[in-house]
């Protein structure tokens, strides 16, 4: 692909990533939230296609896409018991704009300060199998996959049991 496509397809997967990040976190109603969360996922996934990391871009539509995103929306349609508790309430503090200028402050440190390091290429890319191989070996990429899909298990039985509460 030439650049000025490259260039375009990054411009509007970027607006549509930001405007989805931004009415993710602005809308009231969470079911729309939910949504917005699923394509702010569709877009990296595109931002992935771009760098032509293609594996990459179909874990992320089939993990975050596909499973992480339909599961909250199924578990918010499933907890609600009312229409009214999908709502929100706009609760600004002075405490979460303080707390958003530091992270601010921070990411604006650390983007100014960063420095690219030179990075050496291997001469070709691995196969499925040196893949395979440094996934499952004993300081491999498995353990820590296991344990984030238990805390995201612990979290949906968390969120059920939390939002059943007061149930009696």
């Amino acid at each position: 692909m030439s650049d000025t496509v490259n260039g375009v397809a990054f411009i509007v997967l970027a607006l549509v990533t930001v405007g989805g990040s931004v009415m993710m976190l602005v809308t009231r109603n969470v079911v729309h939230a939910a949504f917005w969360l699923l394509g702010v996922s569709v877009s990296v996934a595109g931002f992935y296609m771009l760098l032509e990391a293609d594996y990459i871009a179909l874990v992320q539509l089939l993990i975050y896409a596909g499973a992480l995103a339909i599961l909250l929306i199924f578990t918010i349609m499933i907890t609600l018991r009312r229409k009214e508790d999908a709502i929100r309430s706009r609760d600004v503090s002075a405490s979460a704009a303080l707390l958003a200028a530091v992270f601010f402050a921070v990411v604006a440190l650390a983007v100014v300060g960063w420095t690219a390091l030179p990075v050496e290429l291997p001469e070709q890319a691995p196969d499925l199998v040196t893949f395979g191989e440094a996934m499952f070996r004993v300081n491999g990429w498995v353990a820590p996959f296991e344990i984030a899909s238990l805390v995201l298990t612990a979290a949906l039985v968390a969120a059920v049991l939390w939002s059943r509460e007061g149930d009696d």
